[in-house]
């Protein structure tokens, strides 16, 4: 079908519709960011409580379909707590405790809600190319394999991880008790702190492989005495040594501190960067069209023919390119001189790390040197045949190296620019923009802990990951409003704005004056005879009043069964995931010998 275009639209959803209805974990986030993205609707209709449905209507596109379910027909998941318990979410979170634990936020179902929003978002781009009339399902195990994905890919690698697995980790605990996260990616900083609080030499040594390696293995098991060190200096002491030996510190913020300062953003923004709409014609092709490409319908995924130029590094934005590939894009990823460092970090499959592959197999990759002028050049002239171009490098540095939005608009002004960021720019005198200090800035901690237990961010990357996801749904978005409107789009998207859609809920009771956190013991796994379970949220109140210690985890499930009580169990070994029932067929793996998790989503 031809583009679809208004003269009014100023939001990649302007004159759409939509109704939606299912479980409210999941659908009140693809209501909330259709409505962000300019669809107007009714209200939630009556529905299904297992499964959610959103259509899509309006704006001369055929009707769009999506469906989010909790699990497929064979799983047996019902809810967020049974899905965390079986994608290994609960096994991964717990590492630092050193038993699963559930995460108190609805990390899987708000997963499950983004997802399905890209899936509409990539089914529509993919209308306004010619393609065909899809419709989209996901769900909320999909969602929570795909969140666990660099740690399954490191537990079924052919060597041991580079760090320990064990108990431990930040936040620290000032002597005035003030709880804080630490952040540095320099040894000698890490080094200076230490040595200004007067830790001992022994410990702050072995301290730091720990550190370093705890966004990969979600735990830090580094010497006690670095936490005695903490508590002996006051928060004020301690932020001296932070600020004069260029390591970061960050006070662990409320819900209710989160909520009195929140915006109201959305979670990414798009602004157009040309000044009037792209001359179509034989010598500018259509939006979606690569210079010297043959005009037709796209085959294969709703992206297929469309590039992606990916300049990430870690996880959000290299994730981002990650998913757009899965729609079908060209990804090519611009790497340094030599390639990537972290291709080697083991663990590894035949030489390649397991967590690298995770996120970028698939990908063409070219090598750039950023300092040189003359690559720069070349940047620029593989942006002006691209579609996207998605980094996240630091503040300020696309500027500094003449690849901004503004600039790369003057030799492709069809081009959709995306940033992917830690805060952007929302937040006065925010610390380092990376996962676990914006967890603690935005009151994570408090959200991913119940009442009654102190306030600590997750170890395993929650907004890295979902920041990821926020970045690939941004770009989809972006591509629609340029297949729309004829211009080119700035997109912009950002860990804050991952940590404001996670806590959503919770920031809501906290306007209302309400107690944002989850009850005492909510969502606290059963320890069986030889493993644990899961009760379903609702049938957790039931299921405690059972003594389950001395029976196996079959037999426990089948007692709680007895009683009507729906429970699963947990998954404590990620390499299980291979063969678990409850995923048959999910995981392959790939050329290298990695796991890998399927798509999140499929198209009909």
């Amino acid at each position: 079908m031809a583009s679809p275009a208004t003269t009014q639209t100023v939001r990649p959803l302007d004159t759409l519709r939509f109704d939606t209805s299912g479980p409210p974990q999941i659908t009140s986030v693809v209501a909330d960011h259709l409505r962000l993205l300019g669809a107007r609707t009714d209200g939630p209709a009556p529905g299904d409580e297992s499964t959610g449905t959103t259509t899509v209507t309006g704006g001369g596109f055929a009707p769009a379909h999506a469906t989010a379910t909790w699990a497929g027909p064979t799983g047996g998941l019902v809810d967020e707590a049974t899905v965390q318990a079986a994608t290994g979410i609960m096994a991964v979170h717990g590492r630092r405790d050193g038993n699963p634990r559930g995460l108190a936020a609805d990390y899987a179902a708000t997963a499950t809600g983004v997802l399905a929003v890209q899936g509409l978002l990539a089914a529509l781009v993919g209308q306004a190319r010619g393609g065909p009339v899809r419709a989209v399902t996901t769900g909320a195990d999909r969602a929570g394999l795909l969140a666990v994905s660099q740690y399954l890919a490191a537990a079924g690698a052919e060597e041991g991880e580079a760090a320990e697995l064990a108990p431990g980790g930040p936040p620290f605990t000032s002597a005035d008790g003030v709880r804080f996260e630490l952040e540095t990616l320099d040894p000698e900083a890490w080094a200076a702190f230490w040595k200004a609080l007067e830790a001992p030499a022994e410990a702050l040594r072995a301290g730091w492989r720990p550190f370093q390696f705890r966004y990969a293995t979600a735990c830090a098991p580094f010497p006690a005495a670095l936490h005695l060190t903490a508590r002996s200096h006051t928060w004020e002491r301690i932020r001296r040594a932070a600020a004069a030996y260029g390591a970061q510190v960050c006070a662990l913020r409320s819900l209710a501190q989160r909520a009195a300062e929140h915006d109201g953003a959305a979670p990414w923004s798009l602004v157009p960067t040309a000044t009037g709409p792209l001359a179509i014609g034989p010598d500018r092709p259509a939006p979606g069209a690569l210079p010297g490409a043959s005009p037709g319908v796209p085959i294969g995924g709703p992206l297929a023919g469309l590039t992606v130029l990916e300049a990430g590094r870690r996880i959000q934005a290299p994730l981002a390119a990650h998913l757009l590939g899965r729609l079908g894009a060209d990804v090519i990823r611009i790497e340094p001189p030599g390639g990537d460092p972290l291709r080697g970090m083991p663990p590894t499959c035949s030489g390649i790390s397991a967590r690298w592959l995770a996120l970028n197999r698939g990908k063409r990759a070219v090598e750039i040197d950023i300092k040189s002028e003359a690559d720069r050049r070349r940047l620029r002239d593989l942006a002006a045949g691209a579609d996207v171009f998605l980094h996240n490098w630091a503040p300020g540095k696309a500027a500094e190296l003449g690849l901004d939005s503004d600039d790369l608009a003057r030799v492709n002004p069809a081009l959709v620019h995306a940033y992917t960021s830690g805060w952007a720019d929302r937040i006065e005198d925010a610390p380092m923009g990376t996962d676990f200090m914006v967890q603690a800035r935005t009151g994570v901690g408090e959200a991913v802990r119940p009442e009654g237990e102190a306030p600590a961010p997750s170890l395993m990357t929650l907004l890295d990951v979902l920041g990821g996801l926020l970045g690939a749904e941004a770009v989809l978005a972006g591509l629609l409003l340029r297949e729309r409107t004829g211009h080119g789009v700035r997109v912009d998207s950002s860990l804050l704005g991952a940590a404001d859609t996670l806590t959503a809920p919770a920031l809501r009771r906290a306007a209302r004056g309400e107690n944002p956190r989850r009850s005492a013991g909510f969502r606290v796994p059963r320890r069986t005879a030889d493993g644990w379970l899961a009760p379903a949220d609702t049938d957790a109140r039931a299921a405690a009043a059972h003594d389950l210690s001395g029976l196996s985890t079959t037999e426990a499930l089948a007692r709680l069964h007895e009683h009507g009580l729906t429970a699963t169990a947990v998954t404590t070994e990620l390499s299980d995931l291979h063969h678990d029932p409850r995923f048959t067929g999910s995981i392959s793996r790939d050329a290298h010998g990695a796991p890998a998790v399927p798509d999140p989503w499929s198209f009909v």
